[in-house]
């Protein structure tokens, strides 16, 4: 996977469903709008549940790819 530049790194590996998007949510509010988050999730539900926030919140999903059980995605910030 190619490496994206982020501002802010979340790691939510071993945490399990809500909690990943519930951290990335509250990382993103914290940010300023261009900003990238990088969110590191070991949960296979992240998949369908960032998707889902990002569609809802309007934050753009730069990259989602995984790397041996990590799930690992850029957020933008919009």
């Amino acid at each position: 996977m190619n490496e994206i530049e982020f501002n802010q790194e979340l790691d939510c590996r071993g945490l399990n469903c809500p909690l990943p998007v519930l951290k990335t949510k509250k990382a993103i509010d914290e940010m300023a709008a261009g900003d990238v988050l990088k969110m590191i999730s070991t949960d296979p539900g992240s998949q369908n549940d960032v998707t889902a926030w990002a569609k809802r919140t309007g934050n753009d999903i730069l990259s989602a790819g995984h790397e041996g059980s990590d799930f690992i995605y850029y957020i933008k910030k919009n």
